[in-house]
This record gives structure tokens, C-alpha cells and sequence, in this order.
């Protein structure tokens, strides 16, 4: 199950929890708030006794339930609304006036004092059945607080792992690497010595030279590699000359906006020239064998931008979502690393940026370098 698959489900599950807790707290708020509407019909009735008592009326009992309502705000108003007396509030509100329309109050009971004079009773919820109903609040708040910490928990764990996961597999590659290379070079020197004039030899040692820079590279991604504040352009134009020398006569690789211009970025300049190659080689893939590829350069106060567009089948929404997710590979043959290390080496070792620009099926794709100028990082 993918990451993106395990939050869904935590997210559903804290939900349906919400869900049946608010559900459960709703009505047992109902309840309460009808206990309590039945308990005010009752302290109403005793307080029309008590008001209308005779002498032969036992006080004492009228008086009990009256005194056990100690948790429901209670107001006794006269036909104009103004409180004349009221119970368990915290201000007092003779001065109130309550109006019989007013939804923040339930009532009124009617109470006939006599023929001319007749009096109301309003009341609130009790503080119990205020806090109940921000019970669910409450709940999904610390809901929320465990999923946050629990997904941060997981990210931060994930990211370390996939930390060690990296530098390990650079290091064991470039340290497998660095024997069959020494062995390569002494072959290649004694062939050099034996067949001066032989074309092949100097061939050979561009490609020894070229696993040298492949092996250096791991070892640079297997530690934290040093920056200098270099011109891009040299940069990107070696690895466009490189892969221009091996792919197809049909394919145009188009850097022609970069002739003649220089831009100062902070960088390590074979890590980037990677990351520029692994995309033309994805580029040189999408467009099978014959297409345009195309170098775009901008800047604004802080980034330096690097555009490369194909002109190949482009990706679809669904592969949009995962191109950077290690592993994940949408061609017959791939380890799906390409793009993820690419990513990495921009973003955490350069400070930048690695985006999908945009991609239309059947159009073509653009990938944007961003990197910062040398005065703002």
C-alpha cells in the first residue's frame, strides 16, 4: 500500500470516527435538552405555587424543586420581556430584555399570576449540555493533532530512510564501480603502448574516463557535494553535446537560445550535468526515435529557470501524479530512478526546483530546472 493509499484510509477512518461521535453526542444532546425541557415544565409549575401559595400550602416542598434546578439558566419576565428575577446566571440581567422570538432562548411558560398580570419563563441550555454540544469539536480537533503528527512522524521517518537508502546505494555503487574502472585503465594504457596509432584506443579512453565521471557522480550523491558559483551554460552545453553525439540523426536538439549568454548560478557541475542528461535521455524515450527538443532559458530577481521540451507523446494525468516517486517507471525497461535522483540532486543539494511544467498527450512535455542566483541563497 502506497503512502498516498495509507493517509486516504487513516482520513476515512478519522472521519467515520467524527462522524459517529458527533452522531452519538447529537443525541444524547436531544436527550438532555428534552430532560431539561421537562425538569423547567416542573420548576415552572413550583414556581406558580409558590407565587399563588396560601398559607396552608407546604412552602417547603415548592421550595426543594425550585432550588434544585442549580445548572439551567432561568429568566422571569413580564409581558414586555424586561427580567424581573432570574437563576444560576452569571450577570445580572434586570436590565435585559428578552425578546419572545429570540432563538437563543427556549420558552416561554406562561405564568397566570392573576386577571391583569401575567408573567414568562425563558431559559437556556445548562453549562452541561453547552459543553456536550462542542464535544465532537473537540474530539475531531485531537483527531486531527494525531493524524498531523502520526503522517510528520511517518514522512520524517520515510525521508530518512529513503536518505540512507540513497547514499548507501551510491556509495556501493561507486566503490563497485572503482575496480573494474582501475582494471580498464591499466588495459587501456598497455593497448595505448602497444598500438599507438591503433583509432580505437583513444575511443576507449573517453569511455574509461566517462565511467570515471559516472562512478565520481555516485560518490558525490553519497555525500554532501560542494558548491561554486559556476556559468550554467557550459554546464548544460556539455551535456547536450554529449547526448547529441548518440542519439538518432532525426532527433534536433535545439540549445541555440543558450549561445553567447552566461548566468551565474551555485552549483556542482557534474551532479547538474547528470540531471540534464537523465532528462534528454527521457526526452530522446517519449519521442521514439525522431523529434524536436527544444532549450528554454528565463530569470527574475532570485531564479535562474531552465526549460527542456520534447516533442514526444507526453504523460498523462495519472503519471504526472507519480514521475518523481522512486521505483515507479511507466517503460518496459527502467528502474524508475532516473527522475527521483534528478529531483534529488536540484533540490536537495542544489536548493531549487525540479518541476512537471506541463505535458499534453500527443503534444509534449516540458520539465523547469529552477536554481538561485548566487546572492539569493
Amino acid at each position: 500500500m502506497s503512502n498516498r493509499q495509507i493517509g486516504t484510509t487513516v482520513l476515512i477512518i478519522a472521519m467515520v470516527i467524527v462522524a459517529v461521535s458527533v452522531l452519538f453526542t447529537n443525541n444524547l444532546a436531544r436527550a438532555l435538552q428534552a430532560e431539561e425541557q421537562k425538569n423547567m415544565s416542573i420548576w415552572a409549575d413550583a414556581t406558580r405555587q409558590l407565587i399563588l401559595a396560601d398559607d396552608d400550602a407546604d412552602i417547603d416542598f415548592v421550595t426543594s424543586i425550585i432550588e434544585k434546578n442549580t445548572t439551567i439558566p432561568v429568566y422571569i419576565c413580564n409581558e414586555e420581556g424586561k427580567v424581573l428575577a432570574s437563576r444560576n446566571v452569571e450577570e445580572s440581567p434586570y436590565a435585559q430584555i428578552i425578546q419572545s422570538s429570540s432563538t437563543s432562548h427556549y420558552g416561554p411558560i406562561e405564568l397566570k399570576i392573576d386577571e391583569t398580570t401575567t408573567q414568562y419563563i425563558y431559559w437556556d441550555d445548562s453549562s452541561l449540555l453547552t459543553k456536550l454540544r462542542y464535544v465532537p469539536y473537540a474530539q475531531f480537533a485531537l483527531i486531527f493533532i494525531f493524524i498531523a503528527i502520526a503522517v510528520i512522524t511517518m514522512l520524517i521517518g520515510q525521508r530518512s530512510e529513503e536518505n540512507r537508502l540513497w547514499v548507501g546505494l551510491s556509495k556501493e555503487t561507486a566503490h563497485q564501480l572503482g575496480t573494474p574502472i582501475s582494471s580498464l585503465n591499466a588495459w587501456q594504457q598497455l593497448l595505448a603502448d602497444k598500438y599507438p596509432s591503433d583509432e580505437y584506443v583513444p575511443q576507449m579512453k573517453r569511455d574509461i574516463e566517462r565511467l570515471q565521471m559516472i562512478a565520481d557522480r555516485f560518490q558525490k550523491i553519497g555525500s554532501e557535494p560542494a558548491l561554486q558559483a559556476q556559468n550554467l551554460i557550459p554546464v548544460v552545453q556539455s551535456a547536450v553535446a554529449y547526448m547529441r553525439a548518440r542519439v538518432s540523426s532525426r532527433i534536433t536538439i535545439d540549445d541555440s537560445c543558450l549561445n553567447g549568454i552566461s548566468r551565474e548560478v551555485m552549483i556542482n557541475a557534474p551532479l547538474l550535468q547528470w540531471v540534464v542528461e537523465n532528462l534528454l535521455k527521457n526526452a530522446v524515450d517519449a519521442m521514439a526515435g525522431k523529434g524536436i527538443i527544444t532549450f528554454h532559458i528565463h530569470e527574475n530577481e532570485h531564479d535562474i529557470m531552465l526549460d527542456i521540451t520534447d516533442t514526444g507523446k507526453g504523460i498523462d494525468n495519472k503519471t504526472q501524479r507519480r514521475i518523481f516517486e522512486p521505483g515507479f517507471t511507466s517503460k518496459e525497461r527502467g528502474w524508475g530512478l532516473g527522475l527521483p535522483l534528478a529531483k534529488r540532486i536540484v533540490e536537495q543539494y542544489h536548493g531549487g526546483k525540479l518541476i512537471l511544467k506541463n505535458s499534453q498527450l500527443g503534444v509534449g512535455t516540458t520539465f523547469r530546472i529552477v536554481l538561485k542566483k548566487p546572492e539569493n541563497r
